[in-house]
């Protein structure tokens, strides 16, 4: 498949891209270019070969979940600026 100039401006268009009659010949150059590579590509064999999902054989090393004490309630309200006893005080934000 080759890009001329009208699919070059049909593409642009879709694109909502100002294409200069001086740049033109450049991005043919470089969208034909893109092309000719994904048509070599066409050609691997790839039959045998499993998809991914990820391109690394990593596997996230995550800690084991523990339950683990927390603090209580007071704790946590100790040093609010502003508190009720069992919540945080803040600004309104929304009205």
């Amino acid at each position: 498949m080759k890009i001329d100039k009208e699919a070059l401006q049909k593409i642009a268009h879709l694109a909502r891209l100002e294409m200069p009659a001086s740049a033109e010949d450049e991005m043919m150059g470089s969208l034909n270019s893109v092309l000719t590579w994904m048509e070599e590509l066409n050609e691997v064999d790839t039959a045998d070969v499993k998809p991914l999902t990820h391109m690394s054989l990593e596997v996230n090393a995550l800690r084991e979940d523990k339950v683990i004490p927390n603090i209580s309630r007071e704790q946590g309200l100790k040093n609010a600026p502003k508190q009720d006893g069992e919540y945080f005080r803040v600004p309104k934000v929304m009205e």
